[in-house]
């Protein structure tokens, strides 16, 4: 394939490569690569002995000098049942050179919250906190959530909750959005439905802003009582919110249609995977094998090869004599547990911690690697790419891998990962020779991966780049739908005015609109807000009044905006002005802005028209919000009212 010739001849000569030089040949290093295989032996021996009716001494194995946390931690992790893990725990109390870590210790607590011991859970969480274990201090209250909700042990996980909500730090109004989803789910899955509901609520109300596991968390409560086509709806509204849609919402939906028979709305799904550029997963495979059974075999045959076991990777295992002699065997067979009396497993295998390894790319360390003679799969190189750290290291392996006698050929979804890396951390030299050499071959990036590029240029203030890649983005990409180019076009406005080029970006904004692309609340915001900080408050008027004149209606969010914009102008009397156009609309402003109208009013010495702001901003029962719905640039309070809208209102409408 051409681009793998690409990267033979780029491996030595990229400028920014060379930029650090290390010699390795003068100074001792370890060679962690070969630290890292030898851990990885030693875990597969620990594994297969857990699962063996005549198991190998854990003791013996347990002495090699490279036993330490991270392999213990992952032994537990693969240990076949609780019973099987506790019992390793148990003869750990035996060498007195080891000692629980917060890793060691929180892999037990994870293997009992999932067994649903919760006695023992509880017991083990007591003796941290009593100072039992040397290295580990006491336990979160959000690992007690996780691990209480993992439990199913409703009662506590809500202890824990208000225990996190009661040693929140000074000046931090609510816990992490993460906190909300885990006691939302553990609602759902115990059929408490309004409760999950009103969590999600809350979450709202206190300026939680959701996130992708939020609405993951939402479409499966929906789907798990049959309501797809309110789950539909809200994962279609995903992208007008800027949440990133994943391969979890997208197995569980298409699980929920495949159930029902509707493969329509499954291959629907694939496509919208396949823009999005996300690789398929194990929980998908099913759902389309169900599909390819009911004669839709083109749309899911690349599909299912993908997710077919590689049969180039064999398995690590044992026989049994019969004589409590173990004979070590190299199986190709894929089932990956006893058969008989053989023990056959995939070799254990964690690419963030092999990419760690590799983040100095050392000779030496490269050297062991290619020796290992692991076999790539495009899945693998992309958890390798997002594991490593810098973007030099990323790119020495995806050059590397390319070169490799196994025969790996890039491919869109590899591609894709360097390209997005690159891009981030501003080289835009390789990603303009790695989009060309794409164009070459035919193959074009999802629109979802411009999207990034072009946002994360605007990280590595790369503007002129983030111009060039839209100005070309029909060569790059498929064919893009007017939601598609709204987006793209907003990404690209953040990135300008993140750039401090906001003169070039309002031009943006008039092509924009000429080109019959109207722009929606969030780049409306997100440009008024940028102007409001750079005091320019003529351009913020220019803006709100375009907004007046489109067919989008202001939120409380784009009021507040203004009402800051000419408090800091020291215009009280026009941010009154839009605080009574807020209070015509049913809106108030957070605590926050309504303070700062006040304190701006007095400054100026309208007091009457201060204590008519108080006395306005109680009248809605009393209760001011401390944060508004929505955030600028991503959502905004119409898109958070209509989720929760179609969420509450299915449990409601079907009694449950």
């Amino acid at each position: 394939m051409l681009l793998n010739r690409f990267f033979h001849y780029m491996v030595n000569s990229t400028n920014f490569l060379t930029k650090k030089t290390h010699n390795f040949s003068s100074i001792a290093v370890t060679n962690r690569v070969s630290l890292y295989l030898h851990r990885a032996r030693l875990i597969d021996s620990i594994r297969l002995a857990l699962r063996s009716k005549s198991p190998h001494s854990i003791i013996s194995l347990l002495d090699d000098p490279a036993v330490d946390s991270f392999v213990i931690t992952h032994a537990l992790r693969c240990a076949p049942s609780t019973d099987s893990a506790l019992s390793l725990v148990e003869t750990l109390k035996t060498l007195p050179k080891f000692s629980h870590t917060q890793t060691t210790l929180h892999a037990i607590a994870k293997i009992l919250s999932k067994s649903q011991r919760i006695i023992e859970l509880q017991t083990l969480i007591d003796a941290i906190n009593a100072g039992e274990f040397t290295n580990v201090a006491w336990v979160s209250y959000m690992d007690q959530l996780r691990w209480y909700a993992a439990a199913a042990d409703l009662d506590s996980a809500v202890r824990a909750w208000n225990e996190l909500r009661l040693v929140l730090p000074n000046g931090k109004r609510h816990p992490c959005t993460e906190s909300y989803n885990i006691l939302m789910s553990l609602f759902a899955k115990k059929g408490k439905n309004s409760e999950a509901v009103q969590m999600f609520h809350q979450m709202i109300s206190e300026g939680a802003n959701p996130n992708s596991r939020t609405y993951t968390v939402v479409i499966e409560h929906l789907v798990s009582f049959g309501m797809l086509n309110s789950a539909i709806e809200v994962f279609k509204r995903l992208p007008l919110m800027r949440i990133k849609r994943t391969l979890r919402q997208y197995s569980v939906l298409a699980k929920g249609f495949t159930d029902m028979e509707r493969f329509d709305e499954v291959k629907t799904l694939i496509k919208d995977m396949q823009d999005d550029g996300i690789l398929p997963g194990q929980a998908m495979q099913l759902s389309l094998k169900c599909m390819q059974e009911a004669g839709y075999v083109d749309e899911t045959e690349q599909f299912l090869k993908e997710l077919a076991p590689d049969e180039r990777i064999g398995n690590v295992g044992f026989v049994i004599d019969g004589s409590d002699n173990e004979e070590e065997v190299d199986s190709e067979d894929d089932n990956g547990v006893a058969d008989g009396d053989a023990i056959q497993l995939k070799p254990w295998l964690d690419p963030s911690s092999l990419a760690s390894a590799l983040n100095d790319w050392s000779d030496t360390e490269v050297s062991t690697l290619t020796d290992a003679k692991f076999v790539w799969t495009s899945r693998l190189v992309c958890k390798m790419l997002r594991s490593f750290k810098r973007a030099e290291t990323a790119w020495k392996f995806f050059c590397w891998v390319a070169c490799q006698p196994g025969g790996f050929t890039h491919d869109i979804y590899t591609v894709s990962r360097m390209i997005v890396i690159l891009a981030r951390h501003g080289h835009v030299e390789l990603v303009d020779q790695l989009i060309l050499k794409m164009r070459r071959e035919g193959i074009r990036l999802s629109v979802s991966t411009v999207r990034l590029i072009i946002d994360f240029y605007g990280i590595s203030k790369k503007a002129d780049a983030a111009l060039k890649v839209f100005r070309d983005v029909e060569l790059v990409s498929n064919t893009l739908s007017k939601l598609n180019l709204m987006l793209l076009y907003s990404s690209l406005l953040r990135t300008l005015v993140k750039c401090r080029r906001g003169l070039e970006a309002i031009d943006l904004l008039e092509e924009m609109i000429l080109s019959g692309i109207l722009p929606d609340i969030q780049t409306y915001c997100g440009l008024m807000q940028y102007f409001a900080l750079e005091g320019d408050l003529r351009m913020v008027q220019r803006l709100f009044g375009m907004v007046r004149q489109s067919s989008v209606n202001p939120d409380a969010y784009m009021f507040q905006i203004l009402i800051r914009a000419y408090c800091k102008s020291e215009r009280a009397a026009l941010a009154l002005r839009i605080f009574e156009d807020m209070r015509n609309l049913n809106l108030i402003p957070d605590a926050a802005t309504k303070a700062l109208l006040v304190k701006s009013l007095w400054k100026e010495g309208k007091l009457r028209e201060a204590s008519v702001v108080e006395e306005r901003s109680e009248e809605i029962n009393g209760f001011l919000p401390l944060a508004l719905p929505g955030h600028v640039w991503t959502m905004n309070s119409a898109d958070l009212i209509e989720v929760y809208n179609i969420y509450s209102s299915g449990f409601v409408m079907s009694g449950v």
